[in-house]
């Protein structure tokens, strides 16, 4: 039988997803999963959306412009500008989801060996389309204590070889919730200039900021222009990942063309998913006030049934809709496993993304967890109920065991 290739044997798998195979025996045996895993909002999803789908009049579901309807690109564009954004349509492209504008970013500015410095944890897939793309990502370690701040820009610098090629960021973070604010941007700019890097920076989130702060976009770094390479989404933005459209923007216009041709190769995003996106960013800006309340409001009860638990550590979080808290386990992906193959408490248990998988360093993360606040605040404080106690039995429990040593 023909052999794997190396890079497939190398990609990794999701730290999101490879539970899922444990969630699906849990509802077998009857158990509900309550599933903190994943970025799946239960917002509902504008109804402008589908209402423009169903009242589209096609006959033929052709393919669209590689770069994307420019309706849609216009439609973008005028959001940009209505966030103080100066850019045109020539500045951006539609693409099949923010992954693929961070995978055509990587594939457009970077060459196989060449190498990214990412503030870990950081979010899991970047790994694998760095993989993907033969590039290599150069961890840089941020930590609960210090509520994930950026190291000091002197750490950047001592990581910086004749490979470096870009700085990664997610602002705000997924998997930590962490805003990182304008000084600190500004100070990634300064590195990126001095050494003639990229900034790349996944804005995804960035209408999700909370507690008085605003979000500040790269693209507003006037002295790196050329540099930076944002990854957008209408994913989480409008609960619509299933739509699958974001897009990669820059004000260099060789990138988006270079990355143009990436997408022709591709054809073009999804014509439907369009059509609703086009819908949905006219829509006012106040739509965003009751989606932002509701997340305040998921996180404020999060955190504070977290700090209830003996053991559990809770950073600040400002942003989106994640946040990665230490647990007092040895193991946090055998507690993930066994939270959903042993353990319920009254016909339910919780799903959680196990934090190693989102750090590059061996090691980091294994008493960690990232949980994603995008169930209603109802079944929030259940999914808090069991995971409250299955710490109180879980085998693997650090409390438990110091709580003996301490007895001794």
């Amino acid at each position: 039988m023909p052999g794997i290739s190396d890079r497939g044997s190398v990609m990794p798998a999701s730290p999101i997803r490879k539970l899922v195979p444990f969630a699906e025996g849990a509802k077998k045996r009857g158990i509900h999963v309550y599933h903190l895993n994943i970025g799946q909002p239960d917002i509902q999803t504008p109804p402008a959306f589908m209402e423009a789908v169903r009242e589209a009049d096609i006959q033929v579901l052709s393919y669209s412009h590689s770069a994307g309807f420019q309706s849609l690109r216009e439609r973008m564009a005028a959001y940009y500008q209505r966030n103080g954004i100066d850019l045109g349509i020539e500045h951006l492209m539609v693409t099949t989801g923010g992954s693929e504008a961070l995978s055509f970013a990587f594939m457009a500015c970077l060459d196989p060996g060449d190498e990214v410095i990412v503030p870990e944890p950081f979010y899991a897939n970047y790994n694998g389309f760095s993989v993907a793309s033969g590039a290599k990502v150069v961890p840089i370690t941020t930590r609960i204590e210090e509520n994930f701040d950026l190291p000091e820009i002197e750490d950047f610098e001592q990581l910086i070889t004749e490979r470096t090629k870009a700085i990664l960021i997610c602002n705000p973070s997924n998997p930590t919730g962490k805003l990182y604010p304008r000084e600190a941007l500004e100070k990634l700019a300064q590195v990126c200039e001095k050494h003639d890097l990229y900034l790349f920076v996944d804005e995804v989130y960035r209408e999700f900021v909370y507690d008085g702060k605003e979000h500040f976009s790269a693209l507003n770094l006037e002295n790196i222009r050329d540099h930076v390479v944002v990854v957008d989404s209408v994913s989480k933005r409008f609960s619509a990942c299933g739509a699958r459209i974001g897009a990669i923007v820059s004000h260099n216009t060789q990138v988006i063309q270079t990355a143009l041709k990436f997408g022709q190769a591709r054809l073009s995003p999804p014509s439907l998913a369009q059509i609703g996106t086009e819908a949905v960013l006219d829509l006012p800006a106040n739509y965003f006030d009751e989606v932002k309340a509701e997340y305040v409001s998921r996180r404020n009860r999060l955190v504070e049934l977290l700090r209830e638990m003996p053991g559990v550590v809770v950073p600040e979080a400002n942003g989106a809709f994640y946040m990665t808290v230490r647990l007092p386990v040895q193991d946090s992906d055998d507690f993930c496993r066994w939270i959903l193959e042993d353990f319920s408490h009254e016909g339910a248990t919780v799903m959680m993304a196990p934090a190693a998988g989102f750090y590059a360093s061996p090691g980091l993360g294994r008493d960690e967890v990232r949980i994603a606040y995008v169930l209603e605040e109802s079944h929030l404080e259940k999914a808090m109920v069991c995971l409250a106690e299955a710490l109180k039995v879980y085998p693997g429990s650090t409390l438990a065991a110091a709580e003996l040593s301490e007895a001794q």
